[in-house]
């Protein structure tokens, strides 16, 4: 396991400005809450039907409406922003998580910290080891969402490739299984899927939003891809005894 700064880690200074591209979903919204707590300037990308999702924030942030590849709506809402926060969708057939992922890339300002979220089942180095479990949910599902139209789990492999090609500040962070819940804390993370820290592949929601506000602020995850665990589930505290006794 490598090591994170804790909640207390560095704050920014006032009003850094974060885009979070994807704001009016689940984990968007985590972002957004994390992101004004620690000071940021908060700007969102969500489809305009979306907007609404985004009430509770209203006079808070700035919300540009549109798709999450489309370039102009990033373009504008990534202007001046340090930090550039997507969450990579797999939906729909028309490679939204690839296009959403170059826009990105693409018009973000120079040397802004980008972080992209998206599942364990994307690997960097092929040194990833999947349980037979999660290799049939991949498969299944994702068959089947191909099938149905409804999502494209190949374009999101496709956009993290893109992202590894990078030569931007990326981190992508891999998240496990999630549950909803009060948070428990930062998660931990590896390297890699299938080191024991992970076994647990649990994850509190709150805390995967969490996670990608912090590693804007730590230099340690430049140019990782972090899979993420609960730091109080049984195989993080398990490990964090074995550190301890080390």
């Amino acid at each position: 396991m490598e090591p994170i700064s804790s909640e207390e880690s560095r704050r920014p200074g006032p009003r850094k400005k974060m885009c979070v591209v994807g704001a009016s979903g689940k984990l968007g919204r985590y972002m957004v809450r994390h992101a004004l707590d620690r000071g940021y300037e908060v700007v969102g990308v969500c489809r305009e039907q979306s907007v609404g999702k985004l009430a509770e924030f209203e006079g808070r942030m700035t919300v540009v409406p549109g798709a999450t590849d489309d370039r102009a709506a990033v373009a504008r809402a990534v202007e001046g922003c340090q930090a550039v926060l997507t969450v990579l969708a797999p939906w729909g057939m028309n490679h939204y998580s690839s296009g959403t992922a170059r826009a990105v890339l693409d018009v973000a300002p120079a040397g802004a910290r980008l972080v992209f979220s998206c599942g364990w089942h994307i690997t960097r180095d092929g040194k990833d080891v999947y349980t037979r479990r999660l290799r049939a949910f991949v498969a299944v599902f994702g068959r089947l969402a191909r099938l149905a139209r409804v999502a494209d789990l190949d374009d999101q492999v496709e956009a993290c490739r893109t992202i590894f090609a990078s030569d931007t500040a990326w981190t992508v962070v891999r998240g496990s299984d999630l549950e909803e819940g009060e948070s428990e804390g930062l998660p931990v993370w590896s390297r890699h899927v299938g080191d024991p820290v992970l076994a647990s592949n649990l994850t509190r929601r709150v805390d995967f939003a969490l996670f990608m506000v912090a590693a804007v602020e730590d230099d340690a995850l430049v140019r990782e891809a972090a899979a993420i665990v609960g730091r109080l589930t049984p195989s993080a505290l398990a490990h964090a005894r074995t550190q301890g006794a080390a």
